[in-house]
């Protein structure tokens, strides 16, 4: 006996119906109806039964469907499956259209004929692929339209309203705020998922306030429940405010619709949602972040012959503005000077289809006037390469000082193999280059650094979601090449080739990672510095990420691989000429840490030179008579046999004490300082506790040491001058003596002879006198030439006679 058919209500019937095999389209396609949550039959059981109206996605009971429906929808293939995925995020895609006509309403304004097409995104076209579809949330998305009429909140008559949308509790969503508008237009989108039919998403009004709390505007509330799936429900929803229930708050204008999700759908939804959330804004910027194709890095130095006019009277205040495709960037303002010296850097960015013109235009601040524009083809730039070069304003003398570099772009390739790039023909041309017989060719070319950047691990999460968007960064003194930028991750795989010119073998490669904003800006994930000299050749290795500051190890890795080739006497002919200046150095502002630590430095660096004094003294004091008696003789043959030639092998014989004393403690590393970490109390953690009163005094100690060096050293120098320019004509006249003894002496006796006499009068003076106490003669004689002070407190004011003291010697006249 076949089962009983129950009678279909029109709330009940299927959503859409496809053709059988074999009949025709008109013959079982009949009336389609949207259908809402809250008349379902599980609903109605669910609320007749349990007492409530909640159904849960998660339990048995099937959405109210009809044996007829469940033989129509029955299973889906996963061809069918993916093919229904991809339309129902389709429909999901913000639309391009003018924000004057919403996504919403473009897509979900439908008519009895478009109602069967949007059905069939939902609904399999195939009745033989039999899969049963099992809803498991519901998808929501709203358009806030506008708001009409709502309530004063500010002393000016106006508010700057806002919304909140919340859903159990939770704020889903915050629109923007438009300021000082009472019948504000925000036509923003956005979708979340719903597991509760019954909850009711709550609207809320704010004004912002910017130093004190938002005030209230009203409230309303919306039951999903009732919504009918598959369409656009637009409402206007009046606002209240329980406090005051008759006052007029005004309408908020909104569209909304309901689509169900099933797992595979859900799954996606999440994947590519932000807590549960997602909205335009989100997708307009990632779109923005993952578009652009190259970066390029501008450096602003200085500018030369800035003038507005020739016959300017008073220089400018000039500052420049540049822009590329839809980004712009202003430097700062230089006062009253026609040769401004900026030293900024910034980034910008190529798009996709976007211009490649770097335009720059200088302005006067002071006239508001333009001193002149140029514009950068970044077209036919080379990538990763910078180049440094004055540009000529058009139509002026003006120029100014730019280093351009354009790079990040995305290689297409991956990096050479290793063994194949060591024996091809490219290294081996560069090798033939840097080789001894052509050195003279460019002696400013020292050499070339090839650096292969291949990927990081285990790097810093800096995003919500744990993650970050890293993208390395190598610079070589001013030349600064980066990689693109890989997404959400924390273990970036770049695969980048970067070559550098080499002019200096004594500089250092930096490698910095920074995890990318979707603003342009970035935040420092990790630094390493290798010094181009401890390169070791087409060795992929791993370097450990340090601090901004290179002194403490931060979380992440980094693979490279370093090849220099350079040619060793350029090397050796550039090392005696000046080093090349990094434009962007910053320079150092005072730190009571750093100040306090180099004295303790300089402190032990001369208790070190103490000891070496204290132990030649010792040798004059006969303290170990075996000791002095082997110094005395060195010393004796020494002067005796000394020629010129000896000073620089006597330098010999130290560097091959140290190098034989490195060889032997193998252990033996350079001394770092512990304390020279330090410079930063903010940063670094301290091991003891220090009070505020501590730190003053270890502070003023340490100024009081700097202070006291520093009055002895200018008193010195000032009693020198003094002692030269007769402000003791005694002790003048006396040097001059000596001098003129001295000079006698060195015509008479060789220098070898009377450096012998006074050694052996040093050596001498302790057993002649037990009691000696060892001084500088030098020293002595300029403590005795006054300085400046000195002399100011030795001057004699003038003394006017008085009336008395001519009356007193006169009586003392009449007396005799």
């Amino acid at each position: 006996m076949p089962p009983r058919r129950r009678r279909v209500s029109w709330l009940e019937r299927p959503v859409a119906m496809a053709p059988m095999e074999g009949t025709s389209d008109s013959a079982h396609l009949s009336p389609v109806h949207a259908k809402s949550a809250g008349c379902s039959p599980m609903f109605s059981r669910r609320l007749r039964f349990l007492g409530c109206a909640g159904p849960s996605f998660d339990s048995p009971y099937q959405l109210g469907e009809l044996a007829e429906v469940h033989e129509i929808v029955a299973e889906m293939s996963p061809r069918v499956a993916r093919s229904r995925l991809r339309r129902i995020f389709a429909s999901l895609t913000p639309s391009k259209k003018p924000k004057s006509l919403s996504s919403l309403d473009s897509d979900h304004r439908f008519d009895d004929n478009e109602i069967l097409t949007v059905c069939e995104t939902a609904k399999p076209a195939n009745v033989d692929e039999k899969e049963e579809i099992n809803y498991v949330a519901l998808l929501v998305k709203i358009r806030l339209k506008e708001g009409q009429n709502l309530a004063i909140r500010d002393a000016s008559g106006s508010s700057d309203p806002y919304v909140k949308f919340k859903y159990k509790d939770r704020i889903m969503y915050k629109s923007s705020t438009i300021y000082k508008n009472l019948n504000p237009i925000w036509d923003e989108e956005f979708q979340m998922l719903a597991d509760d039919m019954t909850s009711p998403i709550i609207i809320e009004v704010f004004d912002y306030d910017r130093f004190c709390t938002d005030d209230f505007m009203g409230s309303c509330s919306i039951d999903i429940s009732q919504v009918k799936w598959f369409q656009s429900f637009e409402k206007v929803v009046d606002l209240y405010d329980d406090a005051s229930p008759n006052e007029e708050l005004g309408t908020i204008s909104l569209t909304i619709s309901v689509i169900p999700l099933t797992t595979g759908e859900r799954d996606e939804f999440v994947h590519r949602s932000v807590r549960g959330v997602l909205s335009e804004v989100v997708k307009k910027r990632e779109k923005l972040v993952q578009t652009w194709v190259s970066v390029v890095n501008v450096v602003l130095v200085e500018g030369r012959n800035l003038n507005v006019s020739y016959n300017a009277v008073t220089p400018p205040d000039p500052y420049c503005k540049f822009k590329l495709g839809c980004e712009k960037y202003k430097s700062k303002i230089c006062t009253r000077t026609s040769d401004p010296k900026w030293v900024e850097q910034f980034d910008l960015h190529i798009y996709e289809l976007g211009s490649e013109t770097l335009e720059v235009m200088c302005q006067d601040k002071h006239t508001n006037t333009s001193i002149g524009r140029i514009a950068v083809d970044l077209h036919t730039f080379p990538r990763d390469q910078t180049i440094q070069k004055w540009y000529h304003l058009e139509d002026t003398s003006s120029a100014l000082l730019l280093l351009i570099t354009v790079s990040g772009s995305q290689s297409k390739d991956t990096v050479v193999d290793l063994t194949e790039f060591n024996q091809n023909d490219i290294r081996n041309s560069i090798c033939e280059r840097y080789d001894l017989l052509h050195t003279f060719d460019d002696l400013k070319d020292v050499g070339q650094l090839t650096v292969k950047v291949f990927r990081a691990e285990d790097l810093v999460a800096k995003d919500i979601g744990g993650k970050s968007d890293p993208f390395a960064v190598l610079e070589l003194v001013n030349t600064r090449l980066q990689t693109h930028t890989e997404y959400k991750t924390l273990n970036p795989q770049w695969n980048k080739l970067f070559t550098f010119s080499v002019k200096d073998i004594h500089t250092c490669l930096e490698v910095t990672v920074y995890d990318e904003d979707p603003n342009n800006k970035f935040e420092f994930l990790g630094r390493v510095s290798i010094p181009l000299l401890s390169i070791k050749n087409c060795e992929r290795k791993w370097y450990a990420l340090k601090n901004k500051k290179l002194t403490a190890r931060v979380k992440g890795e980094i693979l490279l691989e370093l090849d220099v080739i350079w040619n060793p006497i350029r090397a050796a002919i550039r090392t005696f000429n000046p080093r090349e200046r990094k434009i962007l150095e910053t320079d150092k502002k005072f730190k009571a840490s750093l100040f306090r630590n180099t004295v303790v430095e300089l402190k032990e660096f001369g208790l070190t030179l103490v000891d070496y004094k204290n132990y030649v003294v010792s040798c004059f004091d006969w303290e170990s008579t075996s000791r002095s008696v082997t110094a005395f003789v060195i010393f004796v043959v020494g002067v005796y046999f000394f020629e010129l030639y000896h000073a620089p092998m006597l330098l010999l014989v130290l560097f091959a004490r140290c190098l034989v004393y490195k060889r032997v403690a193998e252990d033996l590393a350079p001394r770092v300082s512990e304390l020279s970490f330090r410079e930063d109390d903010d940063v670094e953690e301290e091991k003891s506790s220090t009070t505020i009163r501590d730190t003053l005094s270890s502070v003023q100690e340490t100024l009081a040491v700097v202070q006291n060096t520093l009055v002895f050293i200018c008193a010195l120098l000032q009693r020198i001058r003094n002692a030269f320019n007769f402000s003791q004509p005694w002790l003048s006249w006396l040097a001059v003596g000596v001098l003129i003894v001295a000079t006698i002496l060195l015509y008479l006796v060789p220098l070898r002879w009377i450096i012998m006499l006074w050694g052996i009068n040093k050596f001498t003076k302790k057993l002649r006198n037990p009691h000696y106490i060892d001084n500088n003669e030098v020293l002595d004689y300029l403590s005795r030439v006054p300085c400046d002070r000195e002399l100011m407190e030795w001057r004699e004011y003038k003394v006017k006679p008085s009336s008395n003291g001519k009356e007193k010697e006169k009586s003392k006249l009449k007396d005799k």
